[in-house]
């Protein structure tokens, strides 16, 4: 409750020109870093404030199934985003929330992203404990590519293409989770539509 207050209080301190979107989205699996959240079809949605100094602000929300009871994820997060010598800068903090879980798996992180042309690098510091990710991408003709490294989770791997569908967004995507130790190799192929406001 106390993330959303503070979350609550800076959305309402934004400036008045600063924008508001909403998204919708269907996907066949909820897909995360190379790992299924939901083992299932998911549905996802959230709002996002952003002002034209660079500053955000955003909730986002999806159906989750794990077996300690969680059953909807909710992320809360906030950060600016610039650009300095052509690089592009995104600095700020997210908090993974899981409704009803048992025990609490809620964490936090605080990550950066630098973009240059087609790629991408981005770092995201798990905070009290949690691991580290680190993620490289590419992006070419249409197609993007991405590698990340989840400290002692395990490695995965990603191609995704986008589509227009008619008024919608669509996607296909295929992602490959190697574990470190684990036994709980994954792979998939997703499909997803989506919806912005």
């Amino acid at each position: 409750m106390k993330k959303l207050l503070i979350l609550a209080v800076g959305i309402l301190s934004l400036p008045s020109f600063a924008s508001v979107s909403a998204n919708v989205s269907f996907t066949s699996d909820y897909i995360w870093r190379g790992m299924t959240q939901s083992d299932a079809p998911a549905i996802q949605g959230g709002f996002d404030f952003a002002a034209e100094n660079g500053f955000y602000a955003g909730i986002w929300g999806s159906n989750v199934n794990f077996n300690n009871g969680a059953g909807s994820e909710l992320d809360l997060y906030f950060g600016y985003g610039t650009e300095i010598g052509g690089v592009g800068v995104d600095v700020g903090y997210i908090s993974y929330e899981y409704i009803d879980s048992d025990p609490d798996v809620t964490f936090e992180e605080i990550y950066l992203g630098l973009s240059k042309g087609d790629f991408g690098l981005s770092f995201a510091f798990g905070q009290d404990g949690a691991p580290d990710y680190t993620e490289v991408s590419y992006s070419f003709a249409g197609v993007d590519f991405a590698y990340g490294e989840y400290d002692e989770v395990g490695n995965n791997f990603s191609i995704s293409k986008g589509f227009s569908c008619g008024s919608y967004d669509c996607a296909v995507a295929y992602t490959d989770f190697s574990d470190k130790g684990y036994g709980a190799d994954e792979d998939a192929l997703v499909f997803s539509v989506s919806a912005s406001l």
